[in-house]
């Protein structure tokens, strides 16, 4: 029932992320944070089992942390990328086996902005734009038709915008509230939350149908 999204720009990467914690039928809260800091310049979304995305994130940025403070310089997102993918599989051959899905984005000063989709079974994919969980089946046809390379901060909010809307419009589930957090050559920082209230939400859902229908003729 949970949905992450994850854009790339020409200088960013942004993710964004459902707050909403459930299980099965029952909703608990709206205020579940599912973004993870991984170092001045990386974070991590993470969806599937409760309890093993907290385990499984707050291991990975601890080993990090532990990796900076060794060496005197974090790994870059690429790096961070595949040693959480080599973690997450290795845990797969063993009774411990993490159900975690997760979007890793960063930003490097020579390799520039990197988003990285891995799944639970641990196979990891550089790519430009992303998501996990139900709401990011509506997402691939947005992601499609508007993304370019040289996509700006507000640009790529702009699409996010555009997804949750399209997600709060045709899930039957209630997915009202979503945190983005964006990363650049500056580090991490939380953006404006996305929700029915967000400005410019009922507008977008509006104008929104035209522009999906194009995309199929």
């Amino acid at each position: 029932m949970e949905t992450i999204l994850g854009i790339k720009g020409e200088k960013c990467v942004l993710l964004a992320c459902d707050t909403m914690q459930a299980k099965s039928v029952v909703f608990m809260k709206d205020d579940q944070p599912k973004v993870h800091r991984l170092s001045d310049f990386a974070m991590l979304a993470a969806v599937g089992d409760g309890g093993d995305t907290l385990q499984f994130t707050d291991y990975i940025a601890k080993h990090l942390q532990h990796y900076k403070i060794s060496n005197g310089y974090h790994l870059s997102a690429r790096a961070a990328a595949h040693y959480t993918r080599k973690n997450l599989a290795d845990y797969i051959r063993t009774r411990t086996r993490y159900q975690v899905s997760m979007l890793l984005a960063g930003y490097d000063a020579v390799e520039g902005p990197d988003l990285h989709y891995i799944d639970s079974y641990g196979a990891s994919q550089c790519i430009n734009h992303a998501g996990h969980g139900l709401g990011s089946l509506f997402c691939g046809s947005i992601f499609q038709r508007y993304w370019r390379k040289d996509l700006n901060q507000d640009e790529a909010y702009e699409i996010l915008t555009m997804c949750v809307a399209e997600i709060q419009k045709r899930l039957v589930i209630n997915l009202r509230n979503f945190d983005v957090f964006a990363v650049d050559e500056s580090g991490t920082h939380q953006l404006a939350s996305i929700n029915p209230s967000s400005v410019g939400m009922e507008n977008i859902k509006l104008s929104l149908l035209p522009s999906l229908l194009n995309i199929f003729k």
